[in-house]
């Protein structure tokens, strides 16, 4: 009985050292997978209760005028975040934060979970705030566990000029946002980012690189100090660009259309370089900087005249009559076409079922190609347009860059219209048109829609006899030639002498945009689009050479009648504004 008991407790000896031998070699093999394998992982991990990583956003690029004047900069703000995980309790801190800062607390709770990205990482509750409010949360900083501030560079315009539609507003990244991009690690929740204007075509170089700032903190979440053995990552601001804007035109411009609606604009021919450009109504940029009132984002959006809309890229309008130096070239480049030839104007012309008026109802009397442009002679093409069929006449105004986008460096827009035989069949139906379309076309009526930056490029086209570049935003060292009309050396000296005669001649319908200075030589088309949804608009668009240097000039006023009466005399107030300035250099 005693040897029997003897061997079993010898089993039970072997099988205990056994059992402890293999838990000690488990015991080293999980040692030694914490220690050495999963070091990183659990360090990591470790690190998180004692340091923080907080992001610093980089202060974005500033936008400068051509002579380095700033448009837009960056001003410090401070944002109020709280890390989820270290908050003893959400309502009692977000009310103690209310009373200090003046904010309701339903407002902190909502951006709070806005915000919200994880149970320790930081999530903004508060933004925009003073020195001295922050001042006031640190005299309260121990009541304040997980709740901490950071300074946020927020967008500023320090210049007397709007350019809203120029320059753009920023946006903060929200969930959406940051979901509908394809490289959405690039931002975080609450990022700024470009969203019209120049901020959104240059986002890319604009916005700048993250940096990252290593925290200790205690167990109360409270940041006691830098992390000496985390080398901190320092933001990259964005790049500068420098646009071709020059700051005294721009306001003046602004100036010229305060009250009305329509579009100016401002140019080199020979470059392409814009500048000035004014779309109105118009907005204060600085309602985007992150403080915009719901209040003023509501009557912005159901502003009936449409302050958020670019008119010099996305607006499209009928040209009238402007467009006529383009049919002028389409006659010219017909060996049967004699310009001398005289058609008589009575005011009204027959065509088929259909009476078509001359803007002038007592009519022109003989007219020939020169007097045709010079007092706007609609008859007149009309009675000669028959040598060419639909598809000619859209073949030419392609050809100078209608119905296609110009390109320029603000996204968003608009081709217009060019209409062919192919448009029109889709629209009407093959039998629902008639010829007489060709009588409207060639006049800049009808189904011929345009926007004012393809009209500024087309102008250009006709300064420069087909020796321009893309209309631009941004100084560049690499301008983009536009493709050149082909049309014969001939035909671009005859436009340019009959373009004088619209602003010399007494019977001129420019005259009024004539700023009469001995050392000015203009040129200029006038324009009075008919307008189905109300009054006619007024265009005048021309150029100044002025001691040797030459200025386009685009102006569009909606619903404002004629472009002789109302557009032109705009068009003499910017002439006189860049003679009083030449002084200045402008390149």
């Amino acid at each position: 009985m005693l040897k029997a008991d003897n061997i079993v407790s010898a089993r039970q000896y072997y099988f205990a050292i056994f059992i402890t031998i293999s838990l000690l070699l488990l015991l080293l093999a999980r040692f030694f997978q914490l220690q050495i394998l999963d070091y990183d992982k659990y360090s990591k991990k470790a690190n998180t209760n004692r340091i923080r990583k907080v992001t610093t956003s980089a202060p974005r690029g500033l936008i400068l005028d051509r002579n380095g004047q700033i448009l837009v900069d960056n001003l410090p703000t401070y944002i109020l975040n709280a890390v989820p995980g270290e908050l003893s309790s959400k309502k009692e801190t977000f009310d103690f934060i209310s009373q200090i800062i003046s904010v309701n607390p339903e407002i902190l709770l909502s951006n709070f979970k806005k915000y919200y990205r994880g149970k320790f990482i930081p999530a903004r509750v508060a933004k925009d705030l003073t020195f001295e409010q922050i001042s006031r949360l640190e005299e309260s900083r121990f009541n304040l566990e997980g709740v901490y501030y950071q300074k946020f560079p927020e967008r500023y315009f320090p210049s007397n000029v709007r350019a809203s539609h120029i320059l753009g507003y920023v946006k903060e990244v929200d969930r959406e946002i940051r979901n509908s991009m394809i490289n959405p690690q690039e931002y975080e929740l609450g990022d700024i980012i470009g969203w019209s204007g120049l901020e959104k075509s240059y986002e890319d170089i604009l916005k700048g690189s993250h940096g990252v700032q290593f925290y200790q903190v205690d167990v109360y979440g409270r940041e006691v100090g830098f992390v000496q053995d985390f080398n901190p990552i320092n933001p990259e601001p964005g790049i500068n660009i420098y646009t071709t804007i020059d700051v005294d035109i721009q306001q003046s411009l602004e100036n010229i259309l305060d009250q009305k609606r329509g579009v100016v604009i401002v140019g080199i021919p020979e470059t392409g370089e814009i500048l000035g450009a004014v779309s109105k109504p118009d907005f204060r940029p600085d309602l985007f900087t992150g403080r915009i009132l719901n209040s003023d984002w509501d009557e912005i959006i159901n502003n009936p005249s449409k302050p958020l809309l670019n008119r010099f890229n996305q607006g499209l309008y009928p040209p009238g009559s402007i467009v006529k130096m383009i049919t002028q070239a389409i006659l010219l480049d017909h060996p049967d076409f004699d310009p001398f030839i005289t058609q008589t104007c009575d005011g009204a012309y027959q065509f088929g079922d259909r009476l078509f008026g001359c803007w002038l109802t007592t009519g022109h009397g003989n007219t020939d190609l020169s007097s045709a442009i010079t007092q706007s002679c609609d008859i007149y093409f009309y009675k000669t347009i028959h040598y060419y069929d639909l598809d000619k006449l859209a073949y030419y105004f392609r050809a100078f860059g209608f119905g296609s986008i110009v390109r320029i460096d603000i996204k968003g827009e608009y081709k217009g219209t060019v209409p062919d035989t192919e448009y029109m069949n889709n629209r009407y139906g093959r039998f629902g048109w008639s010829r007489g379309s060709i009588l409207n076309f060639c006049i800049g009526q009808g189904e011929l829609l345009v926007t004012p930056i393809q009209v500024f490029n087309y102008l250009n086209l006709l300064v420069t006899q087909g020796n321009t570049h893309v209309p631009h935003f941004v100084k560049t060292d690499n301008l983009v030639s536009v493709d050149r009309p082909q049309i014969t050396p001939e035909s671009w000296d005859r436009i340019t002498f009959d373009m004088s005669q619209v602003i010399k001649n007494e019977h001129g319908t420019g005259k009024n945009a004539n700023p009469n200075n001995p050392n000015a030589k203009v040129y200029g088309k006038t324009g009075t689009a008919e307008n189905p949804h109300g009054e006619d608009h007024a265009w005048f668009i021309g150029w100044m050479d002025f001691k040797e240097e030459n200025y386009s000039v685009v102006v569009l006023l909606e619903n404002a009648g004629s472009g002789g009466t109302v557009a032109a005399p705009i068009a003499k107030k910017v002439f006189n504004k860049i003679i009083n300035m030449h002084k200045v250099t402008l390149k």
